[in-house]
């Protein structure tokens, strides 16, 4: 079953290449999805797949890329989508 969580990482998350890191992974793993920074210094990112895809990249997010500082992150399980999304994309940041 497809499912849509939204997480937010909060940390030193921004300028250590977290984003590009985390599209692989959930390539990697096969979700579909974006991420993107926030202006509140966070990176978020919606991601669509099975819950053991899901709790994959949210074990992942918890870590990042070498150079980040994760100091925790927000999992919504909850997260409705519109609609399907396809792929995995890094989006600008708002």
């Amino acid at each position: 079953m497809t499912a849509t969580w939204q997480i937010v990482v909060h940390g030193l998350v921004q300028g250590v290449g977290y984003r590009a890191a985390c599209v692989d992974e959930a390539r990697r793993i096969g979700l579909s999805g974006w991420v993107r920074n926030r202006r509140d210094g966070t990176v978020e990112a919606i991601a669509q797949g099975d819950a053991d895809q899901l709790l994959a990249l949210c074990e992942w997010m918890r870590e990042g890329p070498p150079h980040a500082q994760v100091s925790s992150c927000d999992v919504d399980k909850a997260w409705v989508a519109d609609s399907p999304i396809k792929g995995f994309e890094q989006r600008a940041s708002i």
